[in-house]
């Protein structure tokens, strides 16, 4: 690959227009969006005059099929997660798949056995791992800086009027706040603390039965707690607290691409650490970006900071979720 790493955007919405923008600033880390591909090729034409792309497809098979493409980015809805990332590795690409990685557990498992089976790159698209105040605090917690982790709370939530024929009241897409936003403090969590070994919840669920507001209390046989929660009927205050035994880091609205946090050490004043000013028109996406050239550069199959064991047990944990506060896919009865 030299010092190139050509991307493929497989869809054209939101949060690909989004790691685009952040790819396209990236200056002088080798990354080039080379394609673009959509179902509907009027999309895919206007989302590559938009950034100035090369190529756009009419469908996934052509963008998968296109030699020069070293990585595909799957930015689609989390119900066609398997099959985009499955097409493309079939065909030999490495993938950066977006979050949650896919509807349920098991279609996470195929993902991972494909790419292995194929000695292919994979990862979830988790910024907030790939963060560097993420980093840090993590860094901190494992040095000892607040004692041993007792509870981590986190939510995140906002509130909306969604129709019934909307996505997020669609079972079939995965609809719900958990896959979309509950990931989220459920990532958070298991960063720290791994995967739990107690899980409880309660919903709200919709008239289509997704949830519309959740609740989650998971335990660790350390006797550490988490208290997580998410909503898409409410504005919840997007935070994330993470108390020790000597000490607690806070994190402030937007715990999942923060700018701050605050470090609490028993006996000693607050501190606030930052990463300072970044690039203009960065979103924090660029993070993830360069984590996975530098490890496709580099030959390797996964990620240390997202890998791909994470990635399975934060899907088994939202799987106890949806069981205990029963919310059911289509997808699950495959």
């Amino acid at each position: 690959m030299g010092g190139t790493v050509r991307w493929g955007v497989l869809a054209t919405g939101g949060i690909a227009a989004t790691f685009t923008a952040d790819l396209l600033a990236m200056k002088g880390s080798g990354a080039e969006v080379l394609a673009v591909a959509s179902r509907a090729e009027a999309s895919a034409r206007a989302f590559a005059e938009r950034f100035g792309i090369e190529r756009a497809y009419g469908s996934w098979a052509e963008l998968v099929a296109d030699d020069d493409i070293d990585v595909v980015y799957v930015a689609t809805p989390h119900s066609a997660h398997r099959e985009a990332a499955g097409l493309a590795l079939e065909a030999g690409k490495h993938v950066l798949c977006e979050k949650a990685f896919t509807l349920n557990a098991r279609e996470a498992r195929e993902l991972v056995d494909l790419a292995r089976e194929r000695g292919l790159f994979l990862m979830e698209a988790m910024w907030t791992y790939c963060n560097p105040l993420i980093r840090r605090m993590t860094e901190l917690v494992r040095d000892g800086a607040i004692g041993e982790i007792r509870t981590v709370q986190a939510d995140f939530g906002f509130g909306g009027t969604f129709d019934a024929g909307h996505r997020l009241r669609d079972p079939a897409l995965g609809g719900g706040a958990l896959l979309d936003l509950g990931v989220y403090p459920v990532a958070f969590a298991q960063l720290l603390l791994g995967e739990p070994d107690r899980v409880q919840a309660d919903a709200l669920l919709s008239p289509e039965g997704v949830d519309l507001n959740t609740g989650m209390l998971l335990g660790w046989e350390s006797g550490a707690t988490a208290l997580l929660s998410c909503s898409i009927v409410g504005n919840l205050p997007t935070v994330a607290s993470v108390t020790g035994t000597a000490g607690r880091i806070d994190f402030p609205q937007g715990f999942f691409h923060p700018e701050r946090f605050v470090l609490h050490r028993d006996g000693r004043e607050p501190e606030e650490v930052t990463t300072g000013p970044g690039p203009q028109g960065l979103t924090g996406m660029q993070f993830e970006a360069a984590e996975v050239m530098r490890a496709v550069s580099a030959g390797e199959k996964e990620s240390p900071l997202v890998p791909l064991e994470g990635s399975l047990a934060v899907m088994r944990t939202l799987d106890a979720v949806r069981a205990r506060v029963g919310v059911r896919y289509p997808a699950d009865e495959r």
